[in-house]
Order: C-alpha cells, then structure tokens, then sequence
C-alpha cells in the first residue's frame, strides 16, 4: 500500500529486512538500505485501491495472472515496496511472500506520498523489465496518469469522461469506475451535474 512513510533511523541489510518482516505487526517499504514504516491509509485511498483491485480480479478470474494489494510486496532489485495493486502474470508460490515480475503497478497517491511514488518508485518500476504499465491515480483531485513501455514511458492523462485500458492485461474501465464513493472536489461537483441532469 502506498501510505504515508515515517522515516526510521534504522540501517539494515536486505536478509536482515525481509527476516525482520515475517513477524512484524506493521509493513515496512526498505529503499536504499533504509527501511520506512507504513503508515495506515484513508478513505479515498482504500476506495480507489479496492475500486481498482476488484475490477481487476473479476477480470482476471480463470487467468493465470494473480491481481495482489498492499501485503504482497514487489523487488526492484534489492529494494522492496508495497505498492497499492500489483499484476503478476509469473508462476509464484504458496510461499512467495513478494513478486519479482509485476507486469502492472498501481500507485494511488496523496501528498504524503506523491513525490516518492512520481521519482524514486518510478525509476525502479520503470527499470524492472516484466513492467509493462504503471499507473498512478490522484486520491485528492481526479487524474489517473498511464505511463506503458510500449509508448517509451511517456505519461498518458485520463479524466473524468475518460475510459483507462489496462493494456497489459486487456481490461478496460472508466475513470468515473476507478473513483467510485471517492468523496473529493471533482467527484462531488461531478456527481451534482449528473444529478442535475437527471
């Protein structure tokens, strides 16, 4: 889950990490040899990251790509990150307790946590070579930014009046789907025009 971090002065080695994490209470992001503890995520948050997931594993049913939230961890090399919805289309294990080929990455973000998802997450899903897209949804306002291999990782708009394809596993949604129950500014003045029109 992509949640606001609380930095902790505390150096570890990777083995160190991942032993620490299989009895702690709280998940910790570990970048750079540092780890940062997660902090719990709000409404909006959980509605777009629940909105996004659901969709994905109707869609995915039968298929042998696995749709993960927040407590199935991804590798970038010898860092490991939570990210809100993840796709991996690899053959995991009962045992695996993170992901090594995500082929889709889905951030939702906050102030809290925008800078480090938008530069230092970024270069790492970008550089891992099973990513295909990662998308980044706006929690605050509504935007949902689509960056794909394929187009050079250029970043792609959606607003509201939009659909998203999810092109890496074929699944097509409109924004105003990803942002059910969402209760921001755009939402709210969006949902009183449709029922003004109604």
């Amino acid at each position: 889950m992509t949640l606001q971090k609380l930095h902790e002065e505390i150096d570890l080695t990777e083995e160190e990490y991942l032993k620490s994490e299989l009895t702690s209470d709280i998940k910790h992001e570990f970048i750079d040899g540092r780890i940062y503890a997660m902090a719990g995520a709000g409404y909006n948050h959980n509605c777009i990251a629940g909105n996004v997931f659901g969709n994905l594993r109707n869609h995915l049913r039968g298929n042998p790509c696995t749709p993960f939230m927040a407590d199935m961890k991804v590798r970038l090399g010898k860092d490991y990150v939570h990210p809100d919805v993840v796709v991996d289309c690899s053959k995991m294990s009962g045992a695996d307790t993170y992901s090594e080929n995500p082929l889709l990455v889905v951030e939702v973000l906050s102030r809290s946590t925008r800078k480090t998802d938008a530069t230092v997450k970024l270069l790492r899903y970008i550089n891992l070579p099973s990513v295909q897209e990662y998308v980044m949804i706006e929690s605050d306002f509504v935007s949902v930014q689509v960056l794909r291999r394929h187009n050079h990782w250029l970043s792609e708009y959606y607003f509201l009046g939009d659909s998203v394809t999810f092109e890496s596993i074929g699944l097509t949604l409109t924004v105003e789907e990803i942002y059910d129950r969402v209760d921001n500014a755009d939402m709210n003045e969006f949902r009183q025009e449709m029922r003004s029109k109604e």
